[in-house]
Parts: structure tokens; C-alpha cells; sequence
């Protein structure tokens, strides 16, 4: 084997294999944590299995070689990167449900009969806040379903404060279908 063969294993190929090994055991690992959050109890263990065998094939060639400090920045580069890797397909996946709560000083009322008509089941009730009356409206949607109701509140009421909470468990509700002969891969779990 030539110098340069060498060098271009040692300080191109390897580096390169335990940055794109950790930035897919990571980006694995964010998925799994977010599918067990989520109670796709299934598909957590199998994630789990690919993420230790490939951490395990990087991590042996970073202790084959300690003295060379290049396999070290490649490995915490694939960790940072498959962290953002492992978000940025979460936040595409956006799998599992949200309720939005929206506090209005504005009467809610156009508000809730435009969220109705999208398709989105709404709860509202008026309320009494630190600077007088308030309506306060609950939404529970598919995270997909975040851009759309949060540009619907931004129309009828801009200055309106909205939080937006996970839910990982509901009974029942009103939920926009899906187009016909369209399944949810990921419906929502009942309660026992």
C-alpha cells in the first residue's frame, strides 16, 4: 500500500466512516426516544438495536486508534449532526397529537367557527384574567395540523397568546379526517 493510500485511509476514509456512524446512530437514538415518547413501543426496541450495533463499529475504531485526534472531532461532529439529523426528520415525521390552548381578550367567536369549519374539535369557555375577560379555547390536532391552526389564529386574532402541549394519551374526540382511503400510520391511542 502506497503513502498516500495510507494517509487517505487514516485521515479521510476512517474520520469520515465515524462521522457519518455517529450522525446515524444518533439521528436512530433521537427517533427512538421521541417513538417511545410517542408509545410506539414496537418500533423503539428494533431503532434501539441498529443504534448500539453502529455505535459499537465506530466506537471500536476510535479505540483502535487513540493517538489519532481526528477520529475524536469526527466523532463528537456525526454526535452534534445527528442530533440536528434526528430533529430536523422528527419535525418532518410531526407524529402524535397537540392540544393548543388560546387565550383571546377578542371575542373568540369567529375564531371558533373558523377552526370548526377547517375540521378542528374546539372547546372554549369564558374565563377572568389579570386584565379583565378573556375567552379561553382548547384545540386538540395532529402536529401536522400546527402551521395551519396557528396561521388561522394569527388571521382572526394576531395578538392572541396560544401555548401548544404534546399529548401522549386521549380518550376520544373530533379530529379532522383524512382524505378517503387514507389510513393514519400512527392513530391515536386510547385510554385503558
Amino acid at each position: 500500500m502506497s503513502a498516500l493510500d495510507s494517509f487517505t485511509i487514516t485521515y479521510i476514509a476512517i474520520p469520515l466512516l465515524i462521522f457519518l456512524s455517529r450522525v446515524a446512530d444518533v439521528t436512530i437514538g433521537t427517533l427512538r426516544i421521541v417513538f417511545i415518547s410517542k408509545g410506539l413501543k414496537l418500533l423503539a426496541p428494533i431503532l434501539g438495536f441498529f443504534e448500539i450495533l453502529i455505535w459499537l463499529l465506530a466506537m471500536s475504531k476510535v479505540f483502535q486508534n487513540l493517538d489519532n485526534w481526528l477520529y475524536f472531532i469526527a466523532y463528537a461532529g456525526g454526535f452534534a449532526m445527528g442530533n440536528y439529523v434526528g430533529l430536523k426528520i422528527e419535525e418532518r415525521l410531526a407524529l402524535g397529537y397537540v392540544n393548543i390552548r388560546i387565550t383571546t381578550q377578542k371575542p373568540g367567536t369567529e375564531l371558533i367557527q373558523s377552526l370548526s369549519e377547517a375540521g378542528y374539535g374546539v372547546t372554549y369557555m369564558n374565563a377572568h384574567g389579570s386584565k379583565g375577560h378573556v375567552n379561553i379555547i382548547y384545540c386538540v390536532l395532529k402536529r401536522k395540523d400546527i402551521t395551519e391552526v396557528t396561521e388561522i389564529i394569527k388571521r382572526f386574532n394576531p395578538k392572541a397568546f396560544y401555548t401548544i402541549e404534546d399529548i401522549r394519551l386521549a380518550n376520544s374526540g373530533v379530529f379532522r379526517t383524512r382524505a378517503l382511503g387514507q389510513k393514519n400510520p400512527f392513530p391515536l391511542r386510547k385510554s385503558k
